[in-house]
C-alpha cells in the first residue's frame, strides 16, 4: 500500500518545499528503497500539481535518492550490503587519513563540534530515534573529511554518504543489538582523533564494522556492518 504523503512543515507547494517533503520521507525509511514515488498519487496527497513535484523529482534524481525509469517511473535508490561493504573497505583507507589531517581543527576551534556530534548520537539512541541518530552518526565521521582540506577525500564521501544514509535508514538493525556501545565506539574514535593518533584511529574504526568487511565476496543479501 503507497504511502500517504503529509507536509513536514507549513505547507509550500513549491518544488523546494515538495523536495524536502520526499525527502524526508525516503531518508526516514517511511518509502522505502526501491519504492515506487507514484506522481497522481503524491500531488493528490499534498495538493499540488504536477509541475512542482517533478522538478522535485529531478532534484531528488541529481542527489542520488531517486532513479527514474522510462515508462515505469520515479523510484527510491537501492543500496546493497556490498556496495556499502564496499564503501566502508575503502573509508578504513582513507578516513583515518582524513582524521590525520583534520587533528589540528578538531584540537581547536572545531573540537566542541566534534564532541557535539557526539553527544547528538548519544541523545537521540535514548530517544530511539533513528532519523536523529544516522543524521548525527554520519555528521560525526563527514567532520573528518570536511575538515582535511583535501578535495579529493571530501568528494569521496560526498559521494558515498547519500548510499549511507538510505541503507541505514532502512536497516534499523543496525541500531538494535547495543545502543550503548554505538556511543561507545564514536566516542572511542573522537578521542583518539583529538590524541592524533593515526594507527588507534584505524583500528578502532576497523571494529566499528567488521562485519562489512567481509562481505564484499559474501552473499548479496548478506547483512552489512553492524555500524557505520
Amino acid at each position: 500500500m503507497d504511502h500517504k504523503f503529509e507536509w513536514q512543515e507549513q505547507r509550500m507547494t513549491t518544488p523546494d518545499g515538495v523536495y524536502r517533503t520526499l525527502r524526508a520521507a525516503i531518508l526516514d525509511g517511511t518509502v522505502p528503497p526501491g519504492g515506487q514515488l507514484r506522481e497522481a498519487h503524491i500531488a493528490a496527497d499534498l495538493g499540488i500539481s504536477r509541475s512542482p513535484l517533478r522538478e522535485a523529482l529531478t532534484k531528488l534524481e541529481e542527489e542520488g535518492l531517486v532513479v527514474k525509469i522510462p515508462y515505469r517511473g520515479a523510484f527510491v535508490v537501492e543500496v546493497s550490503a556490498r556496495e556499502v561493504a564496499e564503501i566502508d573497505s575503502v573509508r578504513l583507507r582513507v578516513e583515518p587519513y582524513a582524521a590525520e589531517l583534520s587533528t589540528e581543527a578538531l584540537r581547536g576551534p572545531e573540537r566542541p563540534q566534534l564532541l557535539q556530534t557526539v553527544e547528538d548520537l548519544r541523545r537521540a539512541m535514548e530517544k530511539d530515534d533513528i532519523p536523529a541518530s544516522i543524521d548525527a552518526h554520519l555528521r560525526f565521521h563527514r567532520l573528518f573529511y570536511d575538515l582535511s582540506g583535501h578535495g579529493v577525500l571530501q568528494s569521496l564521501w560526498n559521494g558515498w554518504e547519500t548510499k549511507l544514509r538510505l541503507h541505514l535508514s532502512v536497516d534499523h538493525r543496525t541500531y538494535s543489538d547495543d545502543p550503548h556501545q554505538l556511543v561507545v565506539e564514536h566516542e572511542r574514535l573522537a578521542a583518539v582523533a583529538l590524541d592524533g593518533d593515526t594507527d588507534a584511529f584505524r583500528q578502532e574504526l576497523a571494529a566499528h564494522f567488521p562485519m562489512g568487511l567481509g562481505a564484499q565476496t559474501g552473499d548479496p543479501g548478506e547483512r552489512t556492518p553492524r555500524h557505520m
